[in-house]
């Protein structure tokens, strides 16, 4: 009669555990950097998206006020509230004017973090920063610039330009 002899292997089972363990902490360290990234790509595309709203919104509010804009009320105005404007009477046009960009500057401060912005005459409207925003005054067109910090480090680095044509 033949004998079986059998040898059991020990510790076998637990190396593949644990490498099984490490594969899956590799790929869940990696689905949470994929996670990060499309967190932060999200809310880019979220500022971005509400940067085009307020350009829009104060291109209509431009649109709105011709008489404004012939007078220059627009260029470099840094903006007022006045409350008559939000009456049917007593509102001039360059008193609209300050109103809308008043605002208009409110809902960028109130929607984007650190959001400030301009609207300005510019011959070169992909230029300027927060601090020097670069309106030349000359041209026919009205560039609507505006900055946020996205990456909240406490500069508005962002920018967003839009060209109106009044």
């Amino acid at each position: 009669m033949k004998r079986l002899i059998v040898r059991r292997q020990n510790g076998m089972t637990l190396i593949e555990i644990l490498v099984s363990l490490l594969i899956l902490a590799v790929g869940l360290l990696g689905m949470s950097g994929l996670q990060t990234v499309s967190l932060r790509n999200s809310q880019s595309a979220y500022f971005r998206t509400q940067a085009n709203i307020l350009s829009s919104d104060v291109a209509e509010r431009i649109r709105a006020n011709t008489r404004g804009v012939v007078n220059g009320n627009y260029d470099n105005n840094d903006g007022e509230v006045n409350a008559a404007c939000n009456t049917l009477v007593g509102c001039s046009a360059s008193s609209m004017a300050g109103n809308d960009i008043a605002e208009w500057k409110a809902a960028l401060a109130s929607n984007l973090p650190s959001g400030i912005g301009t609207v300005c005459l510019d011959s070169s409207p992909e230029d300027g920063t927060t601090a020097a925003t670069a309106c030349d005054g000359s041209g026919a067109m009205m560039a609507i610039k505006i900055w946020w910090d996205e990456d909240r480090d406490g500069i508005a680095e962002k920018r967003y330009v839009s060209v109106y044509q009044p």
